[in-house]
Formats: C-alpha cells, structure tokens, sequence
C-alpha cells in the first residue's frame, strides 16, 4: 500500500498523519510540541511510521505545513512544503466539498479562510493576542482546576452565560475572577469565556469577512463544544466539526 505523510509542525502541537493512495486517512497522531520541535518531529515520526513495511504500507512522499514546515522539510525530507493557508483549505475542501468558511483556531493563533469553489478567496490571521487560543484556555482549565478535555462539556450544561470581557486575555481572566468571586457557577463562566472568546474572533480576525455556509471548524479548539455552540448562537448557522479536527493541516500538507 502507498501512503503518504502529512506533518503540522506547530509552536503548541505537533501533528503527523498517514493517508492512503485513495486519500483515506490511515493514521493520525497529535503530540504537544512542548518546545522542542525537533523532539517531537522524530518521536512523531517513529511513532506513525511504526510497523510500516512493504507488505502493510510504505511511505511515498512527505508534506509539511504549518510554523516549522521548513525544519520539518529538512528533518523529513519533504517533498512538499505548504503554508498553513493552503494546508487546512486543502483538507476541508477533500472534507467538506464546497465549504465557503473555514475558522481555525489553534493553540497560539486563529484564521479565518474564505473559500469560492475549493480556492482560497480570502483569508486573515490573529497572532498578536492569545486571548480565544488554545493556550489560553489551557490556562483558565487550569486555573479553574477543570481537564481541558471536559471545558467544553461544562459550558454546553450553561443556562445562563455570564458576560466576560473578551477582547483581551487579561482582562477575560480577571473578569472571570471577579464572577467567581461573585459566586456564579463554573459551566456559566466558562460559557461566559466562549462567547466572549466567539466575539473577539468575530470583532477581529473576521472582521470585515463574508462569513457564509458551510462552516468548517477544525484546530484544537474545535474539541471545544461551547466554543463550537457559541459561534452556532452568534452566526446562527451550523458550524461542522471533522472527525479530524485538530490534525487538518497535516491532512491538507499530504
């Protein structure tokens, strides 16, 4: 079997995927970057390409997306090397066959990429705030002493949000403290910070976007439900999470 590899090399996370020769995804992997991108390209590498052999799969080319795409290609020997643009249009395309929007939000910077007829149209990117990254939610699940893995699931039990100001990581954290402090239960807070995190990606990287279906969310982040309910709530249109979501730009570099 031919296979081909996919590798999303980012500051946060590092993922590496295997697809057939019919475009199937065979493999999938997602390990935390945990700043030593080198490690983590030959741990990942090892790990997918575990049990590989001419007789169950054989690795025929290597494409690479994503901030350490370059250190990637040379590691790897890539064959392809992809900005992340072009990576997670590519995969929600293959995905979702004539998407229009796709919201990526990762662990340290969100995009919005408009999409006509499977090419990129349009597109911009948030880097300078963490605020509404997976980094910083990782910080408030922390804080509040919640798995980030249940976040989601305790905004989406939320029968009253509570307004947070979102458009700046600092001032949602200390609105947030200042709820708890006030005694509103968790899941509304944390529903709260969705909400408020949906609006700042709105007021800031969208702004100024044609936002129309389908709506393709993929990054870490779309594990979130309440972020995924939140954007459902303000755009009031479905928002689709891949099975996939948070390896699309490894998909998209293969």
């Amino acid at each position: 079997m031919n296979l081909y590899l996919g590798v999303d090399i980012g500051s946060v996370s590092s993922n590496f995927i295997l697809l057939d020769q019919n475009g199937r995804l065979y493999r999938k992997l997602y390990l935390r970057t945990l700043g030593n991108p080198v490690k983590a390209l030959q741990d990942g590498y090892a790990s997918i390409s575990d049990g590989l052999d001419k007789q169950h799969g054989k690795i025929r080319a290597v494409g690479s997306t994503g901030s350490g795409r370059h250190l990637a290609a040379v590691l790897l020997g890539a064959d392809v090397v992809k900005n992340e643009i072009t990576a997670h249009a590519v995969a929600a395309s293959h995905l979702f066959p004539g998407a229009k929007t796709i919201i990526e939000i990762g662990g340290q910077d969100s995009k919005i990429i408009i999409l006509r007829n499977n090419i990129v149209h349009d597109f911009a990117m948030n880097t300078v705030c963490a605020a509404g990254t997976g980094s910083f939610l990782d910080q408030q699940s922390a804080r509040l002493n919640i798995p980030i893995q249940e976040f989601g699931d305790y905004a989406v039990k939320s029968s009253h949000p509570v307004r947070i100001a979102g458009r700046c990581g600092v001032f949602a954290e200390s609105d947030m403290i200042h709820k708890q402090q006030m005694g509103y239960p968790a899941e509304d807070i944390i529903m709260g910070l969705c909400e408020a995190l949906v609006r700042n990606y709105l007021n800031n990287v969208a702004k100024g976007k044609k936002i129309e279906e389908p709506i393709v969310f993929q990054g870490g982040v779309a594990a979130n439900a309440g972020i995924k309910k939140a954007f459902e709530k303000v755009l009031n249109s479905q928002v689709q999470v891949p099975e996939p979501y948070e390896v699309m730009g490894a998909i998209g570099s293969a």
